[in-house]
């Protein structure tokens, strides 16, 4: 019996512990506290509502009233093309909405004069437009029954104009169907051209300026013909500054007899094979 009443005790003794655990956890909302939060929240809020508004008015007022507006056009390392050229490509008018205008489009209108490689279009807020071209620098003519321009890279790029300079050594044994049928092959023969005309521009003895034509030639490679007399200097395909190196330890001798040679060619190892023109020495004689 004593245990029965004590385990009963026990019982009641818990009961009551848990119904005062559950009294004390429950407490008062602080609702002034959490009104002022919330209140706080709201502000911030609010405000920051207002702002984002604000400078969207702001900026719409500007955008309307004219203040983005195009009010110049700077154009930059322009040597070839004139200002009002690029201007006319551009077509960019003033008073044009700065955001209305396709750089990307402007600087492709622009790439369509030959002369130039390409055109940086920007926007320099609040009013400029800022150009900035890189022309080509034309290093031969190419004869395709008309006269064009090549620049250094072999790329060709302009039919030569009235005006237009011919002082640039002409290459020759590229025509026009060949560039239609084989386009790749007629490239790379051009870049070899090219190279072996870069070689010439940093001679100082067989310069670029002896040189009147470069032929290219399937079964030789490139043949340069000198300036005076027409000789042709056979290059081959490669080793173009030793070809070279080797010929300039002899030219000052060979140039003054140029109109009584027949060829010059510098395809055999350390040798610069020089054949005479028999006719001119008869005729001489």
């Amino acid at each position: 019996m004593r245990d029965l009443k004590a385990a009963n005790q026990n019982a009641k003794a818990k009961t009551k512990t848990k119904v005062n655990r559950r009294k004390r956890q429950k407490q008062k909302r602080d609702w002034k506290r959490i009104f002022h939060r919330l209140l706080v929240i709201s502000v911030r809020l609010g405000s920051l509502v207002l702002l984002v508004s604000g400078g969207f008015l702001v900026g719409q007022m500007l955008f309307d009233s004219g203040y983005f507006r195009v009010d110049s056009v700077r154009i930059l390392n322009n040597q070839r093309v004139s200002q009002n050229e690029i201007l006319g490509l551009s077509d960019i008018r003033q008073g044009n909405r700065m955001f209305d205008l396709d750089l990307e489009l402007i600087g492709a209108k622009i790439e369509e004069n030959p002369w130039i490689v390409s055109a940086q279009v920007k926007r320099v807020f609040p009013r400029q437009v800022l150009v900035q071209v890189t022309e080509r620098e034309p290093q031969a003519i190419i004869n395709l029954g008309y006269l064009y321009y090549v620049d250094g890279g072999g790329e060709i790029f302009k039919q030569l104009d009235s005006g237009d300079s011919l002082d640039f050594p002409v290459i020759t044994g590229i025509d026009r169907n060949l560039l239609l049928e084989q386009p790749e092959q007629t490239r790379n023969q051009l870049v070899l051209a090219m190279s072996l005309i870069e070689v010439l521009g940093s001679r100082r003895v067989f310069t670029l300026g002896k040189v009147s034509e470069l032929k290219v030639d399937v079964q030789e490679g490139l043949v340069l013909y000198t300036y005076t007399g027409g000789v042709p200097v056979r290059m081959g395909y490669e080793n173009f500054a030793a070809k070279l190196d080797r010929l300039e330890t002899i030219y000052p001798e060979l140039e003054p007899r140029l109109l009584g040679l027949k060829s010059i060619d510098l395809n055999v190892i350390d040798r610069v094979i020089v054949q005479i023109d028999s006719q001119f020495m008869n005729r001489k004689s």
